[in-house]
């Protein structure tokens, strides 16, 4: 029978981690400390060190922001035009109005 998944919480996983880059112990013995596998240690130790200069710097995440910020404005300029577009085809019917 499996085991029911776990979800571990972003504070879990960064103790783990920090754990494992330490060195103090093996990533086995952190494994079976946390009960988790050892490929979930190994994976969260690699992300922690691949995330580590976005904490201090902040580069990836502005950047990774301001992408999300232009997306979000061009989306707001299609929305904002195909109401504009059902608002004129509406004013053309008597008696059908998007205004209430």
């Amino acid at each position: 029978m499996k085991k029911p998944r776990r979800n571990h919480s972003a504070a879990f996983k960064a103790r783990v981690a920090l754990e494992a880059i330490r060195g103090e112990k093996t990533v086995a013995e952190i494994a079976a400390h946390h009960e988790v596998h050892p490929n979930q240690v190994t994976t969260w130790k690699s992300q922690l060190l691949e995330n580590a200069a976005a904490i201090f710097g902040g580069n990836a995440i502005a950047a990774d922001g301001k992408e999300q910020i232009r997306e979000l404005r061009e989306k707001v300029g299609e929305l904002t035009m195909e109401r504009d577009f059902l608002e004129g085809a509406l004013g053309k019917f008597p008696g059908l109005s998007g205004k209430r």
